[in-house]
């Protein structure tokens, strides 16, 4: 099977690395054809720390991959998160040299563009420039501005920014592991992908994802990505608290957390205990549940109420910011017991947990469908996409040289001579793509 027929998504996370590959079938679902996991050594709060451990556990989940595949991975689409990642809101517009040609991709391209070129702080630049909504000679709340008449071009957009060394650690580790880097996404994005429908993003939800190391916010209204976050707590703190709590090993407090722990300490009866192995021949420990449950809780709490101010910040208690379809929580972290109901009783707004089931093929294996995998689905997804782009550019490209060719012969048959006319077929790359372009060749530079 050529490379070109499948994608793969990389999700380097804090606890695992997760690479899956897949094929979009001919129902327009996806079909996981190998999935390989590793657990990530090199990796905190979602930075990269340790360069060799992180390419050593990148290589082990390929090669898990490509072995339950039997395929060879090349090129993948790895996603972004960290501490480091922030995001700002900002206007900017454009003015047309002619207002009686139609607005096309290219004064899109140009607006964006603009923004890329905005001066951040030292050390940071822009990941992601998300046009919310635009204007048109002042006419606004326009969706789509291609093929409208108008001099003036003005846009808000969503931008996410990022930590310069942050990113490149991440290609340089994609380079070192003998990978080719196709994209790189902001990892909430990559989980509303593969967890939200278009109804909920209509509607308005705010997406959760809680991590071994992060938490991720997506918040999402009329279809339009308006908030994003990531706070620098998850799963691995809570494991830190019980391994404190009770004086125990990191192993064991994982154990606990997942088979016994609860984020509702009213849930589990005084004398309800569960008794672990001492370390080399010393007496078992005995752990209350209610006082496990009761370390889970404090810290959670903690995280929820984290999130919670910035779904504050974005506004969604104005009528016009209302998040109808309330939260939906994945990761990881979400398989918690009772914390759906924790987070209803903190926020006060409905909650789902989100599985990535809904974009996969019906003969799935059940342990992709899990919370665990959101991410590295949407990676997948987005990788999918990537392709689909490609492929319709080259047959465009193909179509317009065809054109041409007859257009010639055209002009040769009157017996006029033939002109030559500029090329009209540009590759369409958008802003992004030219992104990962400019990191590809500043890697390359940096060898």
């Amino acid at each position: 099977m050529e490379q070109t027929k499948y994608s793969v998504g990389l999700d380097i996370g804090t606890t695992k690395i997760v690479a899956i590959i897949g094929k979009q079938n001919e129902y327009g679902k996806i079909e996981i054809l190998g999935i390989g996991k590793s657990k990530s050594l090199g990796v905190h709060r979602g930075v990269v720390n340790n360069i060799t451990q992180t390419i050593k556990s990148i290589q082990q989940a390929v090669e898990e991959a490509e072995a339950n595949s039997g395929l060879k991975i090349g090129s993948v689409v790895v996603g972004i998160a960290g501490q480091h990642i922030r995001s700002l809101q900002h206007s900017d517009y454009i003015t047309r040299k002619d207002s009686e040609e139609v607005i096309n991709e290219e004064d899109v391209d140009t607006l964006c563009n603009q923004v890329h070129k905005l001066i951040m702080l030292p050390g940071e630049e822009i990941i992601h420039v998300l046009p919310q909504e635009y204007k048109v000679d002042g006419q606004a709340e326009i969706r789509e501005p291609i093929g409208m008449y108008g001099g003036r071009l003005e846009a808000n957009f969503h931008v996410v920014v990022g930590q310069v060394v942050s990113i490149k650690n991440v290609g340089r580790c994609i380079k070192s592991a003998g990978l080719d880097l196709g994209n790189i996404t902001l990892e909430p994005l990559a989980s509303s992908d593969a967890v939200l429908s278009q109804e909920e993003k209509e509607a308005g939800v705010a997406l959760i994802d809680i991590g071994g190391g992060t938490t991720d916010l997506a918040i999402f209204k009329d279809g339009i990505i308006r908030h994003t976050a990531v706070i620098p707590f998850g799963g691995g703190v809570i494991t830190e608290d019980i391994k404190e709590g009770c004086s125990i090993i990191e192993k064991q407090a994982e154990l606990l957390k997942t088979r016994f722990g609860s984020a509702w300490p009213g849930e589990n009866r005084d004398n309800e205990i569960v008794s672990i192995p001492g370390l080399r021949g010393r007496e078992p420990k005995e752990i209350s549940l209610k006082n496990l449950s009761k370390i889970i809780h404090a810290r959670v709490v903690e995280i929820i109420e984290q999130v919670y101010v910035e779904i504050k910040n974005y506004g969604h208690e104005e009528q016009k910011k209302k998040l109808i379809a309330g939260i939906v929580l994945t990761g990881g972290g979400s398989q918690l017991k009772h914390l759906k109901q924790l987070v209803e009783y903190i926020t006060g707004m409905d909650t789902r947990i989100g599985y990535p089931n809904e974009h996969l093929a019906g003969d799935s294996d059940e342990e992709v469908a899990s919370p665990l995998y959101a991410t590295a689905v949407g990676l997948l997804m987005n990788a999918i996409k990537n392709q689909e782009k490609v492929k319709l550019t080259k047959e465009e490209i193909l179509q317009e040289q065809e054109q041409e060719k007859e257009e010639e012969l055209v002009y040769a048959e009157g017996n006029q001579t033939v002109v030559n006319r500029p090329d009209v077929h540009k590759e369409r790359k958008s802003v992004f793509d030219k992104w990962t372009e400019k990191l590809k060749e500043f890697l390359d530079n940096a060898e």
